[in-house]
């Protein structure tokens, strides 16, 4: 039972940081999902696959992991690049590559 521990990236559907400051404690699955013949549904009998939880900072997820004895790994957290271009500025005057279609 190997934890992950991560910050998660903005969705897709976010222009803003929401939801992606705090540290997330997930286990990786140790069973494989199947698929049940009569309905389709994807099911699995890894309970942990179900457990997620929230920490402010790394330190206190490893900290808990460590605790707890919990196998975890640590993976670094990417910072989003922001560019500072306004939605104005694809129409400028004096832009540097063309605008088309």
């Amino acid at each position: 039972m190997v934890a992950r521990i991560y910050r998660p990236a903005k969705t897709a559907m976010q222009s803003g940081k929401a939801k992606t400051q705090r540290w997330v404690l997930d286990y990786e699955p140790e069973v494989a999902k199947s698929v049940e013949p009569l309905m389709g549904y994807t099911s699995s009998s890894d309970m942990q696959q179900q457990v997620r939880l929230y920490f402010e900072t790394q330190e206190e997820a490893v900290a808990y992991a460590k605790r707890h004895g919990i196998a975890h790994r640590v993976e670094k957290a990417q910072e989003r690049r922001v560019r500072g271009a306004a939605y104005a500025d694809n129409f400028k005057f004096n832009r540097v590559a063309p605008w088309t279609h």
